[in-house]
């Protein structure tokens, strides 16, 4: 079944045409009538941004939209995950959104399910469809991707955006800028480590990222005025951004944290944006997943009739 689990599981031709038919989309203010198409959405972890809008996105295609409710479901009796979703598999949901506390949560479900599973972030790890809305936000401002210079910056270690993002850049020919914290950095990423001076100073796009209260054992010993000072996007800092460079954030976002205040909503500022695409290409991965897997049992039906 096409599950869009990480980014690097499509090629870039797939990726594009996602991204084509977000564009699409947005441009036609898409809404289509009841269609017979139902979607689930398990959310194992707290979301606003991801949440509402893949509801939102599901809506405006016609889909039908369950709501799961970890603390309310049969998983607090111990069902596993992979029994919920054979459980939705069988009421007649063709697409499962997941957001899970657990690195790589969907390995084991690989293979095993003839619904599409949307990865909506897991840990540390991934988050694609972030990453999706991130490309189409850099795509609208500047067109391509190769050769310009993103900075991520901020919690590297924790940050299943800076994941995604950083690796698919690296794949669409964008060189990658890496800073923070040293106690957060995360050598496995593609990039280059630099000082948030000259990240800020040399990139087209400075993407900031939120502190992972939630998924650190140890913290820094460090105050939030402290750490806006060192490693945050002051008014000073911005001041060192080049002619024509945007601002970037996943969200939410602390503000005064890792971003200044008076920087969320100004004019380089492209975080709002970034929210409002989100529906377009969630609406888009939708309906690639959903499309494909019709197309997926048809081929098996015809194979079977043989």
């Amino acid at each position: 079944m096409p599950h869009l689990l990480t980014l690097s599981d499509l090629s870039i031709g797939t990726i594009n045409d996602i991204l084509n038919r977000a564009q699409e989309i947005q441009i036609q203010n898409l809404y289509c009538i009841q269609q017979d198409i139902i979607c689930a959405n398990l959310f194992f972890e707290a979301s606003t941004r991801t949440r509402f809008s893949f509801e939102a996105a599901e809506k405006r295609l016609g889909y039908h939209v369950l709501n799961f409710s970890d603390e309310s479901s049969s998983t607090q009796k111990g069902e596993s995950l992979y029994d919920t979703l054979r459980t939705l598999e069988e009421i007649g949901v063709k697409a499962a959104v997941i957001r899970h506390r657990q690195d790589k949560y969907y390995e084991d479900l690989r293979g095993r399910l003839s619904l599409s599973i949307i990865n909506g972030g897991d840990g540390c790890s991934d988050h694609p469809t972030q990453a999706l809305l991130d490309l189409m936000t850099i795509k609208q401002e500047f067109s391509s991707f190769k050769d310009l210079t993103v900075a991520i910056i901020g919690d590297l270690r924790h940050s299943r955006v800076a994941r995604s993002d950083a690796e698919v850049l690296t794949r669409l020919g964008a060189k990658v800028l890496l800073s923070g914290p040293k106690e957060w950095m995360n050598s496995e990423l593609p990039g280059e480590y630099v000082g948030i001076d000259e990240a800020v100073k040399t990139a087209d796009i400075v993407m900031m990222l939120r502190i992972q209260h939630e998924r650190h054992t140890d913290g820094m010993d460090l105050s939030k005025e402290a750490y806006h000072k060192q490693y945050g996007l002051t008014l000073e800092r911005e001041r060192l951004m080049k002619p024509g460079s945007i601002i970037m954030h996943p969200a939410p976002v602390n503000r005064g944290v890792e971003i200044a205040d008076e920087l969320v909503e100004a004019k380089r500022s492209r975080i709002f944006r970034q929210i409002n695409n989100g529906v377009a290409v969630r609406m888009a991965v939708l309906e690639w997943a959903v499309n494909q897997t019709e197309e997926a049992k048809r081929h098996e039906y015809t194979a079977n009739k043989r």
